[in-house]
């Protein structure tokens, strides 16, 4: 473990400041000097899901042939790999990728999307106020195209605009079940103090192209609330690489928190950006205690990770009473960006090495995926001192609503440990209702999940391992039919909390209820009557999800 810019300390030892280092972007990447920065915000009140609009609904859109490009940022070749990155990357003078304006009269947007987790390749105008946008694909690949977040300057107020991206990568979609996109207007937040909020009427998501592999459109339509604002359009509220760095850097000027809480350099990514370690315990060192390890952003597109991560982060470094007894019992294991060189360039799902980092834990070789290897490196040492009572590993879903997990149910074990693996995920429904939907859990171990860090940490004998799963989307549970907020997703961290507690409570009573009730659950899809008393050695976990 390197040092970041600090000597190692035990925790309660104080801590000096410290900061995460400029981002390092891959030579290719051109990065416009601007600091990109949003205030926080909630909504009054939830923003509830839009009608979604049926395919057959879906307006024809005009191609690229018909339009004019006002945006192109110049691509990476596809089929090279990465070589070397520097801090603002591209070297020399900017290129100026949108189309000018030729006169106040000129009412074309102007896009941007060359900032710190910015994605966006092309814009074209095929109408007056109308334009087609084309994804920019995960660097070194020529996939994966899902997130998204630019910025668009010189707006009308009175116009209906319609927005489609062209080439989104997958066949299903919650913004065919009434996701809509996010908003953020500058003028909005320096004058009202509103930050991002959700916006789009007419959405819809359909195939477009009928080549091969196809491609897929979102499109709404929207008014901007000011002339000449600048705004930004994001898939999720962004939570970027700087932001994580902003975050630590407070942590490490309070006394307060910083007393239970070591900041270390885990390793350092491809492109040179560190992936950070948080050590946090309570007063008396880490001897006899059991560890629990959290990972989030291996995917860096699935932003909502990170404000979960955050949310779990604050309540445990708070000095509330349950905050107070976590730390006092358990060595708490945490990154929070596994993916930073990712999540810095904008992709949605693979690193530098062009490949999905969360696929690579079976085989993953410290040069080309070295967030994932010294954390796997990481885990095989804890366990080596202790218990690593669990493991759990932050992401986003973009067809599922609700928040659920994936575990580990391999077929060989007793009934009594399959069932065990089913109650950290119910004890958590029970804290969450409105959130969390034990239903949609799976815990089959499917080949392809192999090379998952839930599945990796698992095989290493860490006995509960869970993917954590948060809809890009909302909450369809307890009467809700809206998105989620920064708030619901900071409060999943706190949940997440409340139930660790719950699960390792020394007292058996809440664990044999959730035993009890979780046999009745998979008794009765099976088939079974309640107190049957029918063995599930022998049921396989496809066979308990199919």
């Amino acid at each position: 473990l390197a040092p970041l810019r600090q000597p190692w300390r035990s925790p309660g030892e104080p801590q000096a400041l410290f900061s995460l280092p400029a981002p390092r972007w891959p030579v290719e990447c051109e990065v416009i000097p601007e600091t990109i920065e949003h205030i926080e915000w909630v909504p009054p009140k939830p923003e509830p899901f839009c009608p979604p609009m049926g395919q057959e609904q879906a307006l024809c859109t005009l191609g690229e042939e018909q339009g004019t490009i006002v945006y192109h940022s110049s691509p990476v070749l596809q089929g090279s790999c990465f070589t070397r990155a520097r801090v603002g990357g591209a070297p020399g003078p900017l290129s100026s990728p949108a189309a000018p304006l030729e006169g106040p009269q000129d009412t074309t947007l102007l896009f941007e999307s060359r900032f710190e987790s910015g994605n966006l390749q092309k814009a074209i105008k095929v109408g007056p106020y109308e334009y087609v946008l084309m994804l920019r694909p995960d660097l070194y690949t020529a996939k994966h195209t899902q997130w998204f977040y630019f910025r668009v300057q010189n707006t009308r107020q009175e116009p209906l605009y319609r927005f489609t991206i062209a080439n989104m990568a997958k066949p299903k979609s919650l913004y065919g079940q009434g996701l809509r996109p996010l908003f953020y207007s500058q003028q909005d937040a320096q004058s009202c103090g509103i930050g991002w909020r959700r916006v789009g009427t007419d959405v819809c998501y359909y195939r477009g192209s009928a080549g091969e592999p196809p491609l897929f459109r979102l499109s709404w339509t929207m008014r901007f609330p000011h002339d000449g604002d600048t705004c930004f359009f994001a898939a999720g509220y962004p939570y970027t690489y700087s932001d994580l760095g902003r975050y630590l850097r407070a942590l490490a000027a309070d006394p307060a928190r910083s007393r239970y809480c070591t900041v270390r350099a885990l390793c350092h990514s491809l492109a040179g950006n560190t992936v950070p370690l948080l050590t946090i315990t309570g007063p008396g060192g880490t001897a006899g205690k059991r560890a629990v390890v959290l990972s989030a952003r291996v995917h860096p597109g699935e932003s909502g990770g990170s404000w979960a991560m955050r949310g779990f982060l604050d309540f445990l470094l708070s000095p509330h009473e349950d905050a107070q007894l976590l730390r006092r019992l358990f060595v708490f294991k945490v990154v929070p960006m596994l993916n930073p060189d990712g999540v810095v360039v904008g992709n949605s799902r693979c690193s530098l090495a062009g490949r999905d980092p969360n696929r690579a834990y079976g085989k993953a070789l410290p040069g080309s995926f070295p967030g994932v290897w010294h954390l796997r490196a990481m885990v095989q040492r804890e366990l080596a001192e202790r218990e690593v009572v669990l493991y759990c590993d932050f992401h986003g879903h973009s067809r599922k609503n609700n928040v659920f997990m994936y575990g580990c149910d391999g077929g060989g074990d007793g009934t009594g440990t399959r069932l065990r693996q089913r109650v950290f995920p119910l004890m958590l429904s029970k804290n969450a209702p409105d959130k969390f939907s034990f239903s949609s859990c799976k815990f089959q171990v499917q080949k392809s999940k192999e090379g998952t860090g839930r599945v990796s940490m698992w095989r290493l004998g860490v006995s509960h391992s869970y993917t954590l799963e948060v809809a890009f989307s909302g909450s369809t549970l307890a009467g809700r039919s809206s998105h989620f907020s920064v708030e619901d997703l900071e409060s999943l961290g706190c949940l997440l909390c409340d139930t660790l507690l719950d699960f390792c409570d020394p007292a058996p009573t809440k664990l044999q209820q959730c035993l009890v009730e979780a046999d009745a659950l998979l008794q009765q899809r099976m088939g079974r009557g309640p107190g049957s008393g029918g063995s599930w050695s022998d049921v396989s976990p496809s066979e308990l999800e199919s």
